[in-house]
Formats: C-alpha cells, sequence, structure tokens
C-alpha cells in the first residue's frame, strides 16, 4: 500500500499551523501549540487511535487560544481529506472510552457533509487555565475541513479534564476506524457528499 501521510502547513495574520499525519503508523506523538492542556488532548487523541500525528502550532495566544484551537481542528480536517484522497476508507468509526468516572461516546461518517454534534456539560469551565468551551471550536473546525459527520456525547462526569480527555481517546479510536482503508465503495450512490 502506498503511504497514506498526509503534511499540511496553514499560515494566517492570527497562527502558523503545520500538522502532519500518517494513520497507518504508531509514532510518539509530537505535539506544541503552546497550550498545554490542548497539546495534552491531542496526544492523547493520537495515542489512543494508534496514528503518527505532529502537530506545530503558534498563534496569537496572547489574544485568546481561540483562533489556534480552531484552526489546529482545520488543520488536522484538511489533513483528514488527503487521506481520503489517497483512497476509499471504512467510512464509519465509534468508540466509547472511559476515564475514572466519565464516560464519552465518538461516531463518525465520512460522509462528505461536515456536521457537528457536540453533547458536553463540563461541571467546570475550564481544565487548569483551559477554556473547554473552545473544544466546540476544535471539533467545528474538523468536522468541518474533513467534510465529516462528527458526534460527540460526553455521557457522564464529575471532573471536567476526565471528560474531556476520554473524548479526545474516543476520538482518536473512531478516527482510526473510520480512515482505515477500505476498497469497498463508501456509499450505494458510487460517491460520497
Amino acid at each position: 500500500m502506498d503511504s497514506r501521510r498526509v503534511t499540511i502547513h496553514r499560515t494566517t495574520r492570527e497562527t502558523d499551523i503545520s500538522v502532519t499525519l500518517d494513520p497507518d503508523s504508531a509514532a510518539e506523538p509530537a505535539v506544541s501549540t503552546g497550550v498545554p492542556f490542548f497539546d495534552h488532548m491531542l496526544a492523547s487523541m493520537s495515542f489512543h487511535g494508534g496514528f503518527a500525528l505532529s502537530v506545530k502550532g503558534t498563534g496569537d495566544l496572547e489574544v485568546d487560544p481561540h483562533h489556534l484551537v480552531e484552526d489546529v481542528g482545520l488543520v488536522l480536517g484538511q489533513a483528514l481529506t488527503g487521506v481520503l484522497e489517497k483512497g476509499p476508507v471504512a467510512r464509519f468509526g465509534h468508540a466509547v472510552v472511559p476515564m475514572d468516572e466519565a464516560l464519552s461516546e465518538v461516531t463518525i461518517d465520512v460522509c462528505g457533509r461536515p456536521t457537528l454534534v457536540l453533547n458536553a456539560a463540563f461541571p467546570q469551565p475550564r481544565a487548569g487555565t483551559f477554556d473547554l468551551s473552545l473544544l466546540r471550536e476544535f471539533f467545528g473546525g474538523l468536522s468541518s475541513a474533513a467534510r465529516i459527520s462528527l458526534h460527540v456525547d460526553v455521557r457522564r462526569g464529575e471532573n471536567a479534564h476526565h471528560m474531556a480527555e476520554c473524548a479526545f481517546k474516543a476520538l482518536g479510536r473512531a478516527l482510526k476506524g473510520a480512515y482505515a482503508p477500505d476498497r469497498r465503495e463508501m456509499s450505494t450512490k458510487g460517491r460520497i457528499g
């Protein structure tokens, strides 16, 4: 099988993001955005998804991490689109992952129709200094740029850190399943979208 490794670089006035994704190779995640909690989430997603991920990002953090978090989602989504362009994938991915008292479920359809459904009621608004409302921006950017239907259900939990982390672990596993190579047609229509 030819390599499905993809590198995307995106620069704006607000951010400079580079993502390398290899869905067929497990490697130690290399994530550096200047936002420690977000780095921890992305590394956990890659590790538990069993795929190689490198993310290097800088942005106007003196203003707010919003632009950086959203743009990483966009660039990761573009990388997933690059993987899809290299051949058909399994299309559907699903994972339910616990972390202590928390439980999260992620379901993906690589369908060409960007949709985000996020159900998460975090009992604390922050994990450390990270504003958890920014996770909607990341998931939204990801689903939009990858053109996937992404359902993230944080079913329960008492610790917001645990809830977010098990969601990212489930996202990694669901991505691994959805983007597994598959020679079958991806849709009865003969195309997605």
